[in-house]
């Protein structure tokens, strides 16, 4: 019986070996089993921290985008600088609302803050066609706050909502208690600020070359971006919204949408002709259908016009006496004559092309630089641009940089004409441009330049005091003389400032004879300069830093002045054209 006991349990064990249940095998696989386990929880950790990157980063590459777009969109009721003064520390303070306030942004709203922003994406163009009526009683200073304050900012409240929502169950464990509290909210302004940088790049290199890399088209793309990021049935309320941007929203570039727009337009006796967005704004060409008057516009400026009814004749009319004032650098008078057909010109801008149509019919052969393709277009189709050379389409610093140093092409005439909307382009007006512009003109040549700006200003001053410390001699003319009542009651005189200068010591003008005037009365009555101001009663009048020339590594501290020049444009703007032709571009 002993025998038998012992025996039951080896016949036990066999059968369990046959089954393949050893005690030593069940604990391999407890153990096999624990380690799949711990394996696939920390595939699954590692996987939601990655979803939770991911949806940052799209959240912040959005706003990033959407930052620049806004923008754009703001430019041609306002122009690029009024449109930036509040723009970065409305942004800031919107991320930081959002970011500070997700908890009780959580409970006070109806919905998740994600399900909100498709919402508002879709609406903000809607709510900037609307705003936009109000430019005029809102100004330069405040439209552009209130505009993105009612659009921009709650995009970016709720997107700072949502990222700190995320990044709440990021693990940072692995790092020091401090490091990981500051880590997500720097990281994530950091990659906002990163991607608005090389989106700004990127549309300044695009714009306009297809639809999506239009104003309109952007923040379209991005609110339909926003609804594959979060669809929710909330989207059903956003109808109303896309009907009136398919259908409604005059600045979609659209037939239908030109159509309205002109059909608006015809209340004040305005004719669209034609629009494209490009590297220096939204350009466009438009007519009065009363007057015949047709200008080109870019962003919130005109870059002239002409006078339809005049055509015709050997030139076109401007309908700026200052286009006209430019043509004196013929009149200068020099030691050796130079016949109109042995002379060669350089025109750094073009505009509308009235000065270098002017010097083409006048027989010199006339290079011209510009850096915007649209312009040039819209110069030859509807202005009856003249050309004898092929046009230059690039960036005037790096042209001259290279003509300058790698080229003998000289000049007896330079005409820099760059200014727009409210804008100084303050690296056409560094020292080291204009010394450029200096080796490519000859020795007894003439160069013209137009300034506008607040001579109260001193950027005013220094980019004066800049060109002359190129230039030994110059003469400054006011495009018209100053409004002392205006002046007394504003503190700015915003003006047109043409300065001729030479090489030499000697600067003086010939009388014109008829010849000069190429049949045109406005060149009868504006050709000679009148209003000039001498350099001392300049910088003796408003502000000035005593000595200050503009270089190129110190083009930041010019630019502090330009948000004052720009207001004053845009005023001089709104008096030249009722709002509603700014309003509904």
């Amino acid at each position: 019986m002993a025998r038998q006991k012992q025996a039951k349990p080896a016949k036990d064990d066999a059968a369990d070996s046959s089954l393949g249940f050893t005690p030593e095998r069940f604990e391999r696989e407890l153990k096999d089993l624990a380690a799949k386990a711990k394996s696939d929880t920390r595939a699954n950790r590692l996987l939601g921290q990655a979803t939770l990157y991911v949806k940052t980063a799209v959240l912040l590459t959005l706003l990033g985008v959407y930052s620049n777009a806004s923008q754009l969109a703001l430019s041609p009721v306002y122009g690029s600088v009024p449109a930036a003064a509040w723009h970065s520390r409305a942004l800031m303070a919107g991320c930081f609302v959002g970011w500070a306030g997700n908890l009780a942004l959580r409970q006070l709203l109806p919905v998740k803050t994600a399900k909100l922003l498709p919402l508002v994406a879709l609406y903000v163009p809607v709510m900037q066609c609307f705003l936009y009526r109000f430019s005029q009683a809102l100004g330069p200073s405040y439209g552009p706050l209130v505009t993105e304050g009612v659009t921009l900012v709650p995009l970016a409240i709720l997107t700072a909502s949502c990222v700190a929502d995320n990044l709440e169950d990021v693990d940072l464990s692995s790092l020091p208690k401090g490091l990981g509290d500051a880590v997500p909210g720097i990281g994530s302004w950091g990659t906002f600020k990163l991607v608005e940088h090389v989106a700004e790049k990127l549309l300044q290199k695009h714009v306009g070359t297809v639809f999506w890399y239009t104003r309109m088209g952007l923040e379209i793309l991005l609110a339909g971006s926003y609804a594959v990021f979060a669809p929710s049935k909330w989207l059903a309320l956003a109808i109303p919204a896309l009907v009136h941007t398919a259908m409604f929203n005059p600045h979609v570039a659209t037939p239908a949408a030109t159509a309205l727009l002109n059909t608006t337009m015809a209340a004040d006796h305005w004719l669209l002709l034609d629009r494209r967005e490009s590297v220096t704004g939204y350009i466009s060409v438009a007519e009065n259908t009363q007057t015949k008057m047709r200008v080109m516009r870019a962003d919130h400026s005109l870059l002239g016009g002409d006078w339809v009814e005049w055509r015709g004749n050997q030139v076109t009319e401007p309908i700026y006496a200052v286009f006209v004032n430019l043509e004196a650098i013929r009149l200068v008078e020099r030691e050796r004559p130079v016949a109109d057909s042995k002379a060669k010109a350089l025109v750094i801008g073009l505009g509308i092309g009235t000065m270098p149509s002017a010097l083409v019919s006048h027989g010199i052969e006339t290079t011209v630089v510009e850096i915007d393709p649209a312009v040039y277009d819209f110069a030859q189709k509807y202005f009856q641009l003249r050309e004898n050379r092929p046009p230059v389409i690039e960036d005037a610093v790096k042209y001259a940089n290279k003509a300058a140093n790698e080229t003998k092409e000289v000049y007896d005439y330079i005409v820099h004409d760059v200014f727009t909307g409210g804008v100084e382009p303050v690296a056409l007006f560094t020292y080291e441009f204009l010394n450029n512009l200096y080796t490519l003109l000859k020795p007894d040549g003439v160069i013209a330049i137009n300034y506008a700006g607040d001579l109260m200003l001193p950027t005013s001053k220094t980019i004066v005091r800049t060109i002359m410390k190129n230039f030994p001699t110059c003469r400054l003319f006011r495009e018209n003389p100053p409004d002392k009542r205006a002046v007394a009651e504003t503190g700015t005189d915003f003006t047109n400032l043409i300065i001729f200068c030479r090489k030499v010591d000697k600067l003086t003008f010939r009388d014109p004879v008829p010849g000069d005037y190429l049949n045109s009365p406005s060149r009868q009555s504006f050709l000679t300069p009148q209003h000039e101001i001498s350099p001392r009663d300049l910088f003796a009048i408003g502000k000035d830093e005593e000595g200050s020339v503009l270089y190129r590594n110190g083009t930041d501290k010019a630019s502090e002045g330009q948000q004052a020049n720009a207001a004053g444009h845009w005023a001089v703007m709104r008096t030249a054209l009722p709002a509603r032709f700014w309003e509904n571009w």
